[in-house]
Formats: C-alpha cells, sequence, structure tokens
C-alpha cells in the first residue's frame, strides 16, 4: 500500500513543484493515514492547509479509497 501512496503523491507533485512547493511521503500508519511533509513553497503558505485537504488528501483518497486521512507533520 505504501507504494501506492507514493506513485499517487509522485501525480500530485508536479502541480505543486509549478508553484514552487512539492510534497514528501513520510509515513502509511497501521489506520491507513498517511503522514507528509510540504516543502518549498508550501511548507509556509498560509493556504498549505486548503491544499493538503482540497487537494491532496481529496485526489488521494479519491484514488486509494481504504485511505481515511493525510496529515501533515513537521
Amino acid at each position: 500500500m505504501q507504494e501506492n501512496v507514493q506513485k499517487v503523491l509522485a501525480q500530485i507533485r508536479p502541480t505543486l513543484q509549478r508553484d514552487g512547493g512539492d510534497v514528501e511521503f513520510v509515513r502509511l500508519d497501521d489506520d491507513n493515514v498517511v503522514q507528509v511533509r510540504l516543502t518549498g513553497a508550501c511548507k509556509g503558505c498560509p493556504m498549505s492547509r486548503v491544499t493538503l485537504k482540497e487537494g491532496i488528501e481529496k485526489f488521494v483518497k479519491s484514488e486509494l479509497p481504504t485511505i481515511r486521512a493525510v496529515e501533515a507533520v513537521d
């Protein structure tokens, strides 16, 4: 499952990179919660929470329905 999550994140990455940001996979926990690290312009952006929940999480869950959530970690 971890490999599938990384493949889905790879599909999102070019969109974030166009705006100077990026997302790194950190881990997938036992509750199917994906932990990611937002980097570049995404790290300090006031819209990063919206990007995480309405962009990244929504896309990951649509591609991998068993994923419960996507959370950002430092």
